[in-house]
């Protein structure tokens, strides 16, 4: 691989509403994408050896970028590949973590393979599905992990198991780290199970039309609090009288009240005063502090970084 190819494909002071489900959030001091599991890896590497911060973005669902934007690079990862290993009964599939999960629902229902159907309207990508624990419908990744390969900063590739993820509900390990120190999720195997093609395609639409009627559609974050145990944060937002509400270009939703939309033009100061709102409004109605699901990205406060030698790559094959 062409390191110099790489630099050329690098952008400065690039908007991340044009990467994020939200269409909120501002500049990437640097912004490059990687095609491919390699190109991932080398990028992160790189920027660690320069001491450059380095994030790493996928589908930009379940995230909030700050207005100033992230300071350093971001990597939007595009790898694509899918390799799958099917058996009499059951199947392994191994997938980069750029892979929607949308798209690997699609191809393991296409295969007649059931484990997936539950991800075929969930937004965002294997890789941040393995660090959140994406899920929906009563499964997520847990159910089906078999191993994930990660990449720690400064250190070769490794698998880690299962049990190494510490999956919890909508957190794993990796999400424990602090996001200059995060560890990135370069692929993942699946288990997965033979089963009718037909059975997965009826189950599929019926979670399809159960999202869509009970979910906003257009520019939204994803669901934006924690479930509190034995309780749904949607359910208390609607109880306190909040369906509809709006700060700036941020709204709340009349279909499901623990969905923030960008209804016009709207900053993810608009969606933090929003935020901050719901939570004192439930805290004050039911005495339940509610916990943030989505993630807080960028610059709330730093200096922007200055670019014209962030990127220094020797032409070289890789």
């Amino acid at each position: 691989m062409n390191l110099a190819e790489l630099q050329a494909r690098a952008k400065r002071n690039e908007p991340l509403a044009r990467h994020t489900t939200s269409r909120i959030g501002g500049p990437a001091d640097l912004l490059i994408e990687a095609r491919s599991g390699e190109e991932l890896s080398l990028i992160v590497s790189r920027a660690d050896e320069m001491n450059l911060p380095c994030l790493v973005l996928g589908g930009g669902a379940n995230v909030l970028v700050s207005d100033k934007g992230i300071r350093g690079m971001v990597v939007i990862n595009r790898s694509k590949e899918i390799k799958f290993n099917v058996r009499d009964t059951s199947a392994r599939v191994e997938v980069d973590s750029g892979v929607s999960l949308i798209s690997l629902a699609r191809d393991c229902i296409e295969r007649g393979l059931a484990g997936f159907e539950w991800a075929i309207g969930v937004p965002g990508t294997v890789g941040g599905g393995v660090v959140g624990n994406a899920g929906a419908h009563g499964a997520d990744i847990a159910s089906n992990l078999y191993m994930a390969r990660i990449l720690r900063r400064g250190l070769a590739p490794e698998w880690w198991t299962p049990r190494q993820l510490a999956f919890e509900y909508r957190s794993s390990a990796l999400k424990k780290y602090r996001l200059a120190e995060r560890p990135i999720v370069l692929s993942a195997i699946f288990d997965l199970r033979r089963d009718n093609r037909t059975n997965l395609e009826r189950r599929a639409n019926e979670f399809n039309n159960k999202r869509k009627t009970s979910q906003p559609p257009g520019a939204t974050i994803g669901s934006m609090f924690k479930n509190p145990k034995g309780d749904y944060a949607g359910r208390l937002i609607e109880a306190c009288g909040l369906k509809g509400t709006r700060i700036g270009g941020a709204k709340i939703s009349e279909i499901h009240a623990n969905f923030f939309v960008n209804a016009e033009h709207a900053t993810a100061s608009d969606v933090m005063q929003l935020v901050n709102f719901a939570k004192n409004e439930v805290l004050k109605n039911f005495g339940v502090e509610l916990e943030l699901e989505v993630e807080l990205l960028g610059d709330w406060g730093q200096d922007r970084i200055k670019t014209d030698d962030l990127f220094e790559l020797e032409d070289e094959e890789a």
